[in-house]
């Protein structure tokens, strides 16, 4: 995608293949910086700390660690050590734990003389499909967005929640996917991007990117989505997931569920981008087996920006020793989506589907 007019992916490793760079995500979007990332340790910091953030980026990047830990050792001991620290970063987000199993299915059987060069072309391998699965997922995308023009004359409004564009991935994003590919049609689209808080991440990534990319949009407060529905002013929403279930159930940033209950209450669609890799057929009750990650309290009683003198600042919202609890995630019933897109088409919230899908792209 577009950064100051020129293409960019999020991520990318050095030519001398000892290390990898990184777009900082923490600066955006009064920054943009890249970061140097060259051994495992400053991988798992990479995604722990949330400078690389998005399922599957934080897959992508995962790989990338490990193969940096075969440049450095690729005896089993190292890098089994490696794959186990950094699925250890983030627990929600099943891309970690698919990219490190796909990494480890392929060193394993090597000695340990080949593991490097193999690591480097499977994490590229990860990277470079990446970028084709949401490709994918935006061309089906798309396909649902023309089927709506019909039925709502004028300008087509998507509400998406958190970033699920392309700084969540190596390339195009999920659920901005579908709308990036309107733009290069000549849909006439806008977004409404919910703020996304705590971390702002809708404020912050989404704009920047829709704004990059030259794509109309509107920052709204995170509780406007239902009102905004209620008046007509949402033609359908478009999320992305870190996880989601056998059973159709969809875990996603939190507030997700809420967005979910007003678009069915107002007869909004509700579509979920889901890349097969996110996919976890081994839960079958989303609500339930889901790890849920709990944030710092820091990250909901303060907040950053720039302040007025250009420096980037932290400030506090809440009274001094106030308790905060901080759930980085919530799930959607499966009853809720309206269809999932997936790279290889649109399906249904339903087991069946999804086992038909799972069966398909084996």
């Amino acid at each position: 995608m577009q950064v100051d007019g020129q293409s960019r992916r999020t991520l990318w490793p050095s030519s001398t293949r000892d290390a990898l760079f990184v777009i900082d995500q923490r600066r955006l979007p009064h920054a943009l910086a890249i970061e140097r990332l060259d051994s495992v340790e400053a991988v798992f910091t990479a995604i722990r700390d949330m400078w690389v953030r998005g399922a599957p980026l934080i897959g992508a990047t995962a790989a990338y660690g490990l193969a940096l830990q075969a440049m450095a050792d690729a005896s089993d001991a190292a890098v089994q050590a490696a794959a186990q620290r950094l699925a250890s970063a983030r627990p929600t987000a099943v891309n970690l734990a698919w990219a490190l199993q796909r990494m480890m299915a392929q060193l394993q059987p090597l000695p340990a003389a080949e593991r490097a060069t193999a690591a480097w072309r499977q994490a590229d391998a990860i990277a470079d499909e990446d970028v084709a699965t949401n490709q994918a997922i935006g061309r089906h995308g798309l396909q649902l967005l023309r089927e709506l023009v019909p039925r709502r004359p004028g300008r087509l409004n998507v509400l998406t929640h958190c970033n699920a564009g392309w700084l969540a991935t190596v390339d195009w994003g999920t659920a901005l996917a579908p709308v990036y590919q309107a733009q290069a049609a000549g849909l006439d689209v806008h977004v409404w991007v919910d703020e996304t808080r705590p971390r702002n991440q809708g404020a912050s990534l989404s704009a920047w990117e829709l704004g990059q990319q030259g794509v109309p949009h509107t920052l709204v407060a995170d509780n406007a989505g239902g009102h905004l529905m209620q008046r007509g002013l949402v033609d359908v929403v478009i999320v992305g997931c870190d996880r989601v279930s056998a059973h159709g159930d969809v875990c996603n940033k939190i507030g997700t569920y809420l967005k979910a209950l007003a678009a069915r209450d107002n007869g909004v669609p509700f579509y979920v981008a889901m890349p097969l890799s996110t996919l976890d057929l081994s839960l079958h009750d989303g609500l339930r087996q889901i790890p849920i990650e709990e944030r710092s309290a820091r990250e909901l009683t303060h907040i950053g920006g720039r302040a007025a003198s250009g420096e980037w600042v932290e400030v506090q919202l809440a009274p001094d020793g106030c308790a905060a609890a901080n759930p980085a995630f919530d799930v959607t019933p499966a009853a809720l989506v309206s269809a999932l897109i997936t790279e290889r088409g649109v399906v249904a919230a339903r087991p069946d589907a999804l086992r038909t899908l799972a069966q398909g792209a084996a």
